[in-house]
């Protein structure tokens, strides 16, 4: 009876945050600097506006180029200011 109900019970995932943004800056090593612009409605006028925001990325590879469209995961803190790692690069 035990088996059957903890089959039933499926396990709980922590689900990462990603992001999709391009890459502005490949200057240092295995870190990249990733723009994602997210499209929000303004909280008074409801129109819709462009927010930016910057990433650094940790990129073990160094895999991706400057304008690469890439996805990012949310992983533990790497260093100081790295909280993100390359999942892909989507397009060169």
């Amino acid at each position: 009876m035990s088996e059957s109900s903890q089959e039933a019970t499926p396990a709980v995932q922590h689900l990462r945050k990603t992001r999709v943004g391009i890459v502005i800056s490949d200057k240092m090593e295995k870190t990249i600097v990733v723009e994602h612009i997210a499209r929000v409605p303004h909280p008074k006028f409801n129109k819709i506006v462009k927010r930016s925001k910057k990433y650094y990325v940790h990129d073990e590879k160094s895999e991706a180029a400057v304008g690469d469209r890439v996805r990012i995961i949310e992983t533990r803190p790497v260093s100081k200011l790295k909280r993100w790692a390359l999942d892909e690069v989507l397009s060169h």
